[in-house]
């Protein structure tokens, strides 16, 4: 599994990441009009945290971090279900920030609460109907720097290392959660906490309401 140099980090922003099947882009620093220390301490104080859990092989797990759900519809994954809270005002001028630098618009957020270096994500991709056929997600890290990995679906050769630090937004889209898979392992070295907010566009599907 290749490393995404440090050097990057240096380069001029955005960054689009040599990527095959799938595109990458990378801010490393971006300004989100308040230091990321006090934002990263409100959104743990605030947001609505829940263990959920899942079921793998036929036995029920805790999921190894916590997460909330926020926007405008709600969203099943991994056979989850999840109702939405509604925007604060926090979360709405990142989301702002988030739409102007990407270009995209998102109606929905989830984040994921690492709270040590033991909290993870298993591999995955987001690829549920919701999502549509090439989903647009922006990925906004804040706390302690974790290391991002993809692994290409069929083509084992091909994996990818990326430092995520706070204040960097990564920008997946095209192909890439058809033919990728992406996590966040634990580690053996402690460390902070870490937020990760992944700003959706969720797409209406029968059955599922807006929420009002």
């Amino acid at each position: 599994m290749s490393r995404v140099s440090d050097d990057l980090f240096a380069a001029a922003e955005p960054l689009q990441l040599p990527i095959t099947d799938g595109e990458l882009r990378l801010w490393h620093q971006v300004d989100l009009g308040e230091d990321y220390a006090r934002l990263l301490a409100r959104l743990v104080a605030d947001s609505a945290w829940r263990q959920e859990e899942i079921t793998v092989y036929g036995k029920a797990y805790r999921q190894p971090r916590l997460c909330a759900w926020y926007g405008d519809l709600g969203y099943s994954y991994s056979g989850i279900s999840l109702e939405p809270e509604p925007w604060t005002a926090t979360l709405q001028a990142i989301r702002e920030r988030v739409e102007t630098l990407t270009g995209h618009s998102f109606n929905s957020v989830l984040l994921n609460y690492y709270r040590d270096h033991n909290d993870r994500m298993g591999m995955h991709s987001d690829d549920e109907k919701e999502l549509g056929p090439q989903p647009v997600i922006a990925s906004l890290s804040l706390g302690a720097a974790r290391s991002f990995l993809l692994r290409h679906k069929t083509r084992k050769e091909l994996g990818i290392k990326l430092p995520l630090p706070a204040g960097s937004l990564l920008l997946m889209s095209g192909d890439l959660q058809r033919h990728w898979r992406h996590g966040i392992n634990s580690q053996r070295q402690a460390c902070a906490a870490r937020i990760n907010l992944t700003f959706r566009r969720i797409i209406p599907q029968p059955g599922r309401g807006q929420a009002q």
